[in-house]
């Protein structure tokens, strides 16, 4: 209380001061502009002063109370427009994982139109539409993402080429794949979409020439990588000479340039060799194909090759069957080579030395090649009984359907 009473007296005390200071002297304010005048007493100019700068102080803390409180007194301020997009994102991307897609094209078209940063929602908006099969809306709705987000040419990009690969358009997504390649080399998930691409549309060329950069930015696993390698170049050897021939191009010369591009730790690969070799021989480049498995055989021996090996019909088959009996001596037991030195001795007319060769590799794998092969040389020979019962067991190791018996009358 006696603060207050305090504070009453200095007011009093202030008042009487004041007002004698008025009576004592009223002062005297004057403006003049431009014809027009304004007289005043100085005590009713500072008081005037006083009125005004309490009106000004009340006004900015109305405005400044209206503001705090917009979001009561505006029921569509901003900060409701933001909370009504998380709402609508939240939903659809909800929807979008659920498969849900109409309610997720819809939640997700009003995120993006109301949220500062709407790349996700466009992207999901598009994915729902392309599975609406609304097609023309999914792509104008990557042409909106691209009007707000011109720096996310990369996630947009990426987005379009897999709506397209789903759509079975595979021509205009690899035109999206490439170009984002040529702008983004090293991207690893552009590379490897692209690969995927380039598989699904059986284009090894275009693979083979993509495969050193996907080694080096290590997009797949190394033995998956060691897979797909493989593959790609047995491909692209079969296809190769199949296509439609350039000027001064031959189908063999196709081949070869197919093999020389082919990395060197490749050609030692057996299964690619036995590719090279096979492509040759049904060009008719048997002396070439001799000459290819000739060298890998005395490299590395592959039963697989032996194989092939026996098949080929070159200028020179008594080299043929010298190399043949040389790898003998360190494969003593392998059927194949067995069979493959008794085709090479019939070619060289040693009937007896092929029926040798022929009978230790059925002793070693009862095959139906082999009988086939034994029997036609028996037949030859006119052994006909002997030769008939090799054509029957042959017929039965190559799986024919089994037939029911006929009734006994």
């Amino acid at each position: 209380m006696s603060r207050l009473y305090l504070l009453l007296l200095a007011v009093i005390a202030g008042a009487v001061l004041l007002g004698m200071a008025i009576a004592e002297h009223p002062g005297y304010v004057l403006f003049a502009y431009k014809g027009y005048r304004f007289e005043s007493s100085l005590w009713v100019f500072l008081g005037l002063l006083m009125v005004l700068g309490v009106a000004f102080f009340v006004l900015r803390w109305a405005v400044g109370l209206v503001a705090a409180s917009a979001g009561v007194v505006l029921p569509w301020s901003q900060r409701n427009r933001n909370r009504r997009a998380r709402q609508a994102a939240l939903h659809g991307q909800r929807d979008l994982a659920e498969g849900n897609w109409e309610q997720a094209l819809r939640q997700l078209g009003r995120a993006a139109a109301s949220d500062q940063q709407p790349l996700v929602h466009y992207l999901g908006a598009a994915r729902a539409a392309n599975e609406l099969g609304e097609y023309a809306q999914s792509d104008d709705l990557l042409r909106q993402a691209r009007e707000r987000e011109p720096k996310a040419e990369v996630a947009i990009g990426l987005t379009q080429a897999r709506l397209l690969i789903d759509r079975g358009e595979y021509q205009p997504a690899l035109a999206v794949l490439q170009q984002l390649h040529a702008d983004h080399p090293q991207h690893a998930y552009v590379l490897g979409l692209l690969q995927k691409l380039y598989v699904q549309l059986q284009d090894w060329s275009a693979l083979c020439q993509l495969l050193p950069t996907l080694r080096k930015r290590r997009v797949l696993p190394a033995d998956k990588l060691d897979d797909l390698e493989h593959l790609t170049w047995a491909a692209a050897l079969e296809r190769a000479g199949k296509g439609e021939l350039k000027a001064g191009e031959t189908a063999r010369s196709l081949v070869t340039g197919c093999w020389s591009q082919m990395p060197s730790s490749l050609q030692h690969d057996a299964g690619l060799l036995y590719a090279y070799a096979t492509r040759l021989r049904e060009l008719g480049s048997e002396d070439e194909a001799e000459a290819v498995l000739r060298a890998a055989l005395k490299q590395h021996y592959e039963d697989r090759l032996a194989y092939l090996y026996g098949q080929i019909r070159s200028s020179d088959p008594s080299r043929q069957l010298h190399l043949a009996q040389s790898l003998l001596e360190k494969q003593p037991e392998d059927p194949l080579l067995l069979l493959t030195l008794g085709r090479l001795s019939l070619v060289n007319e040693q009937f007896d030395k092929a029926r040798e060769y022929l009978e230790a590799s059925l002793a070693l794998s009862r095959s139906a090649e082999t009988c086939a092969e034994l029997a036609r040389l028996l037949a030859q020979l006119g052994e006909t009984e002997h030769s008939n019962r090799l054509f029957q067991e042959g017929l039965k190791l190559d799986r024919l359907p089994a037939l029911s018996e006929p009734a006994t009358p």
